[in-house]
């Protein structure tokens, strides 16, 4: 058909086609698909791979996969991985070391060339975390250039949330459960009498080229409002809240509170809500080498704030307690993120609360914290309780 590129409605068989067309444009398409009894993400090859009729049910330190009588494809919360997997892997080796029979050492960096992937069904959370780890990685005078490279190859397709778990919290952060942009495709999934369908827009002129290749219907009054019905109730039905004050603040005047105490007796220090985040960032460089010590490499790996080591100096650990390590990864995150990157490294996305071991739920830590707060005495020119400073 001919007319409109830029806003559309396909079925299911459009996103077989988005999923053809885009890997032979050269993408390696990733999306979510069912595996070891979990909703995860991996390379797809056709519309079959996705999970249709699949939902999720979550709970703090809970996941189970349960059936859907509609049939919808991303009717699914967050899974235990994110798209920072494959743009920010973790762990790739860096450079090898041979020593030659005259004692010489050649050094080679390893430079593969960059895959180029197409991620379906990023959510709003998971897009505004691309986001953020592009000015992390890339916003500053010290670029990630294997980032870079990843990211500036991939092509986006976001779809917005309709029924959101109940760990979700992404209303709170200001991060979904609509898109705002930074796709080049947004599809929102519609199911009802008229039919199962999705409602799609480009955000980007290989978007738009996308579009114009798929089987596909000019986009009906009927079927927007369905959407935008859908994602607007979906943001009243948020399972989880954070309070409504400046968490900036909250976290720098609640440094000595008791509260950290109570979780710090909960906390395994574990590090599974640093590799389940979408943002966390932080590496250590790891040094190998073989039997003889003739061949060594360096590897660039995941680390975790959890870490004993992570804040190691020649005197010890900086952070020796589990307390201080959990707080450090929560005022980081909700608060300093904000005076080393101008935001919130929380995106609302609830990964750390279903995948701790224990159950820790960091919106009821933040809870938790404003209620100790509240009950402190204020101090001089300090902003009442639940506005944010001016």
């Amino acid at each position: 058909m001919t007319g409109d590129h830029t806003t559309a409605v396909i079925g299911k068989d459009g996103v077989e086609t988005l999923i053809r067309v885009l890997a032979t444009r050269g993408h390696t398409v990733i999306g979510p698909t069912v595996q070891d009894g979990a909703i995860v993400l991996a390379e797809i090859s056709g519309g079959d791979d996705l999970p249709y009729g699949w939902g999720v049910e979550l709970e703090a330190g809970h996941y189970r996969l349960r059936p859907r009588e509609d049939g919808a494809a991303f009717a699914h919360s967050a899974g235990p991985q994110s798209w920072k997997t494959y743009l920010h892997p973790q762990r790739e080796r860096e450079w090898t070391a041979d020593r030659g029979a005259d004692g010489g050492l050649t050094v080679t960096e390893d430079a593969p060339p960059p895959p180029s992937y197409a991620f379906l069904g990023v959510r709003p959370c998971d897009l505004r975390a691309i986001a953020v780890q592009d000015r992390v990685l890339t916003g500053g005078p010290h670029t990630d250039s294997r980032y870079r490279a990843r990211r500036e190859r991939a092509f986006l397709v976001a779809v917005e949330c309709t029924e959101p778990g109940a760990t979700c919290f992404c209303t709170s952060m200001g991060t979904g459960p609509a898109v705002d942009g930074g796709y080049d495709l947004a599809l929102t999934e519609v199911v009802d009498g008229s039919g199962h369908r999705f409602w799609a827009r480009a955000g980007s002129d290989e978007g738009e080229s996308v579009l114009a290749e798929l089987p596909r219907q000019p986009a009906d009054g009927a079927t927007a409002a369905a959407a935008l019905e859908r994602v607007a109730a979906a943001a009243d039905r948020m399972g989880r809240t954070m309070p409504e004050v400046d968490l900036h603040m909250l976290m720098r005047e609640t440094l000595d509170a008791e509260r950290w105490n109570d979780v710090a007796s909960r906390c395994l220090t574990c590090g599974n809500c640093t590799m389940a985040c979408p943002t966390c960032f932080c590496t250590s460089a790891e040094d190998v080498t073989d039997l003889t010590g003739d061949h060594a490499e360096r590897w660039r790996r995941w680390e975790s704030c959890f870490d004993l080591e992570f804040s190691h100096l020649p005197g010890g650990p900086v952070r020796a307690s589990g307390r201080s390590r959990y707080r450090q990864w929560a005022t980081h995150k909700l608060g300093t993120w904000y005076d080393q990157f101008g935001s919130s490294g929380c995106v609302g996305c609830g990964r750390c609360i279903v995948w701790c071991p224990v159950g820790i739920d960091i919106t009821e830590e933040a809870h938790a914290l404003n209620d100790e707060r509240g009950n402190l005495p204020a101090a001089a020119g300090e902003a009442p309780q639940g506005e944010a400073p001016s």
